[in-house]
């Protein structure tokens, strides 16, 4: 499918961008921290996987530390954009030290009707072998697809899909809601008097929480409340997390960046 005709199907699709979204992506990066920031980052995506099996969601892998959740998740997680701080001693400190790293999470949602209307001229495109087990299809041929928005930079590669058609589409689909982020956020700033009263503004350059395993403690900096027991957290039990900055975002309706 070529750009135009993908955007001529965007065109045609009847449902309200405004509708809630269909499914969400969330992109985590390494931050501060070198392994140990690459490695938190991974637990943060598992973390987030176990979550939405544990609602009944469909998680999978778009690529390395990309998370695609299907269904109505991105009112339970749209808070959880920012910057996640962990203290903890790595297992290859022998001297026990406290290492303190961080990892960038980003929630986009996607939407069968995006708000965002690409140039293809703005697009930038390559091909490579998707990973996966040796010997696998997947490894043969250049499934994997990466685009590029010249005019902000940004980036997007999908290497889940069999096929380089359905990976283009995933990636323009993700490009498409950052796109619509980037704008929400640049809005947010332009309002900045009023973010007091926010949770968050949907920068991911925010710290919103830490991950504290020696004082097994995690604390959202936004609400100013701890829970603990790390271990069920990690391994998916945010539920509570979750809700509270879900009401508080009720509170704030109308302040907190839609």
């Amino acid at each position: 499918m070529e750009y135009a005709e993908y955007l001529r199907k965007q065109k045609e699709q009847k449902e309200d961008p405004n509708a809630p979204p269909s499914s969400v992506v969330m992109e985590l990066r390494a931050g501060a921290g070198g392994d140990e920031a690459s490695i938190f980052a991974h637990d943060l995506k598992e973390m987030y996987r176990k979550y939405a099996e544990g609602r009944g969601w469909k998680a999978r892998a778009i690529d390395d530390l990309t998370l695609e959740i299907a269904g109505e998740a991105y009112d339970a997680l749209r808070y959880e954009t920012g910057v996640h701080r962990v203290q903890r001693v790595p297992l290859t400190e022998k001297s026990g030290r406290i290492h303190t790293s961080t990892a960038s999470v980003a929630v986009l949602p996607i939407r069968a009707k995006s708000k965002i209307t690409l140039n293809p001229a703005d697009i930038e495109m390559e091909f490579s072998r998707a990973g996966g087990a040796g010997g696998q299809n997947v490894n043969k041929v250049e499934t994997a697809v990466r685009l590029v928005h010249t005019p902000t930079g940004l980036d997007v590669r999908s290497s889940s899909e069999r096929s380089q058609l359905a990976n283009r589409e995933k990636a323009m689909a993700i490009l498409c809601a950052k796109l619509e982020q980037l704008h929400e956020e640049e809005e947010a700033k332009k309002h900045a008097i009023e973010r007091k009263t926010q949770i968050g503004t949907g920068d991911r350059s925010e710290k919103i929480r830490t991950y504290n395993y020696l004082q097994d403690r995690v604390t959202d900096h936004r609400l100013k409340e701890s829970w603990h027991n790390l271990p069920k957290v990690m391994a998916g039990g945010i539920d509570d997390i979750v809700e509270a900055l879900r009401l508080r975002g009720d509170e704030n309706s109308g302040k907190v960046a839609e």
